[in-house]
């Protein structure tokens, strides 16, 4: 039986033509991708995280052993919440982009009456981190959650680079998750689980180029700057 919540952000997608640095030449259009990856907090200790990535680097899986939260008699209030912030580091090509990301989370939920789990994403780039989107999952105990369900939860988060040089650059997206558990019934046990994440980049569009003189690292220009843009999009579906 399926119980389904759903609202989904449409990218927006900006229609241009890119402008032709001086030289005349405009490097080929490029994709985000993954240079490479870490993950940090109480819910993700060192080594109980495994990832792989797409041949394409665009797209990174986490598999979680310890992303778990317990309520009830006799278990610790510190079991109640987790936290696990994942560190993107990502290769921009240059000029002025949109780009999509979306992330997929998967867990198993087992709450009895009157027990509720939240499920919180904070997605931000550290260059940028004034701008933030933040996706909710509530789930309410009870019902078909007395004997525990698979969940899935789906975020879709629109970002916009300003990379004014075909040298691009990089920014790390930070992607901070909390699960918690919390009751109005003392007797009542609960357990919520962050089993795995999948974030994923989509095509962007470039607006405009300019030309740059490479240096050393990225040969990024000064003025690069990179963020969250818009409102998220987030959907929960209980298998």
């Amino acid at each position: 039986m399926y119980s389904k919540i759903a609202a989904f952000l449409l990218p927006l997608f900006a229609v241009a033509n890119p402008v032709p640095a001086g030289n005349g030449a405009v490097p080929e259009p490029g994709q985000i991708t993954i240079v490479d990856s870490a993950y940090s907090g109480n819910g993700c200790p060192q080594g109980s995280v495994s990832t792989s990535t797409s041949p394409d680097k665009t797209v990174i899986t986490y598999g979680f052993d310890q992303f778990q939260t317990y309520i009830g008699p006799g278990i610790s209030p510190k079991d109640n919440s987790r936290a696990c912030q994942l560190h993107l580091n990502l290769k921009y090509p240059g000029g002025f982009q949109y780009a999509v990301v979306a992330a997929t989370y998967h867990g198993w939920a087992r709450l009895d009456k009157g027990v509720t789990g939240d499920f919180l994403t904070t997605y931000f780039f550290s260059q940028d981190a004034g701008k933030t989107s933040t996706t909710r999952m509530n789930a309410t105990g009870g019902a078909d959650l007395l004997n525990g369900q698979v969940y899935t939860k789906q975020d879709t988060v629109e970002t916009t680079a300003v990379v004014w040089s075909p040298c691009g650059t990089t920014g790390i997206l930070n992607v901070n998750n909390r699960i918690s558990l919390r009751s109005t019934i003392p007797s009542a046990y609960g357990e919520l689980s962050n089993d795995d994440a999948t974030v994923a980049f989509t095509q962007q569009v470039h607006v405009a180029w300019q030309a740059c003189t490479p240096k050393g690292g990225s040969g990024s220009s000064p003025g690069d700057t990179i963020g969250i843009g818009g409102n998220p999009g987030v959907g929960l579906e209980f298998e």
